[in-house]
């Protein structure tokens, strides 16, 4: 007996297993997207802080003045803001044990970094600083002090410091010098200032920047070039830390990426499955 085999029915059997393929793939690609949403954490054991330390916040002039090129490092002549950038890098990079914050002003006064363990990225932001960031129609001086002593108010006392840096005088912002170094002293904050420039610079509020730090309880610095600039963090290093209570953390590492990687090649794969489909049926 002779079978009948129509001339098609491979192509047919072949659509069929397509069909069934692509289902599969398309569920499989649903599934992998829905886990991505999810956003899967890996969530590791707890690990302790350190138990001494301050609490301390970087206030950066990025203001157009800082471009004025009078600082000399490695026999090049640099601006103020590519010495401070490389001095304040070392520094930061020395404060193990300590949460620091970034605040960088121009016109505005604002927020780059909260205060953070993480002292590889704050360097990195302070690097990306540019000037102008934070307007370029003055200098915030009491702005700033007063964004830092909000910052700082709800953390223990006692270890609540700020080290201004500016090359100018307070011109812009609603907050006069004085007035916000008197609620940092209401408030328990230190405020070192640093006042960057070569000798006879124009425009640095010396007598202010020398009562916010008394006021406070600082101390006032000139910085006439890259090796002083240097030294007064030097000093600053030496900062008595202070014992703060025991915390801990739990690293996490975000797990999305891979589901959401896993959908996207099988999105692909079901691209080449219908131009398969549409090729051989």
């Amino acid at each position: 007996m002779l079978a009948l085999v129509t001339p098609d029915s491979t192509p047919l059997k072949s659509s069929t297993w397509l069909t069934t393929g692509l289902k599969i793939i398309l569920f499989l690609c649903w599934l992998c997207t829905l886990l991505a949403l999810s956003r899967p954490q890996w969530v590791g054991d707890p690990v302790p802080l350190p138990t001494s330390g301050r609490d301390l916040l970087l206030a950066v002039d990025i203001s157009p003045s800082m471009r004025q090129r009078d600082m000399r490092i490695g026999g090049q002549i640099v601006n103020r803001l590519v010495a401070v950038k490389s001095v304040v890098g070392e520094f930061v990079a020395q404060r193990e044990g300590d949460r620091l914050g970034l605040i960088l002003f121009g016109e505005q006064a604002y927020l780059q970094t909260p205060l953070t363990f993480d002292r590889k990225t704050l360097q990195t932001l302070l690097y990306e600083a540019q000037l102008g960031f934070a307007g370029s129609n003055g200098t915030a001086i009491g702005d700033a002090i007063g964004l830092a002593v909000k910052r700082l108010q709800d953390r223990s006392e006692n270890h609540r410091v700020v080290i201004l840096l500016t090359d100018g005088a307070n011109n812009s912002g609603a907050l006069e010098p004085i007035k916000a170094a008197q609620l940092a002293s209401r408030a328990k904050v230190k405020i070192y200032t640093i006042g960057v420039g070569a000798r006879g610079a124009s425009g640095l509020d010396e007598q202010t920047l020398s009562e916010v730090a008394k006021i406070t309880g600082g101390q006032f610095f000139r910085a006439r070039n890259p090796a002083e600039l240097d030294a007064i963090y030097q000093e600053l290093n030496r900062l008595e830390p202070v014992d703060q209570e025991a915390e801990t953390i739990r690293p996490t590492i975000s797990l999305y990426h891979w589901p959401l990687s896993v959908a996207f090649i099988l999105s692909l794969l079901i691209a080449v499955v219908r131009q398969f489909g549409r090729t051989y049926v």
